[in-house]
């Protein structure tokens, strides 16, 4: 079973800064995609950005030339700079991989997420 572990969320002035880091562990299959989602309260969660295992990236457009995805893949650590925080970035944070394995023959790839990290940007 494998395990996230979230960190780096917290309150931060508009314009500000936050890091967030998420470390896999326990997984017995190849880690693939890494990402972050995002739901706000009343809203569906959305994606905010993924990684590839090719370090391949995808941002939502709303978080494009200020936030940064990067992952350690010897750390099995996902990262999320977030700069130039506005207050809409307010959510609650997800991180999300997906693992691969191979059984009986077939290939399976199995989503897991973390528990969420709050993010609460004031202006």
């Amino acid at each position: 079973q494998v395990q996230l572990v979230e960190s780096g969320g917290g309150l931060v002035q508009a314009g500000g800064s936050l890091r967030l880091s998420c470390v896999a562990s326990g997984s017995s299959g190849s880690i693939t995609t890494m990402g972050w989602y995002r739901q706000a309260p009343g809203k569906q969660r959305e994606m905010v950005a993924v990684v590839t295992s090719m370090s391949n990236t995808n941002y939502a457009d709303s978080v494009k030339g200020r936030f940064t995805i990067s992952r350690d893949n010897a750390k099995n650590t996902v990262y999320l700079q977030m700069n130039s925080l506005k207050p809409e970035d307010t959510a609650v944070y997800y991180c999300n991989v997906d693992v691969g394995t191979h059984s009986s023959g077939s290939y399976y790839l199995t989503p897991y997420w973390g528990q969420g990290t709050q993010v609460t940007v004031s202006s």
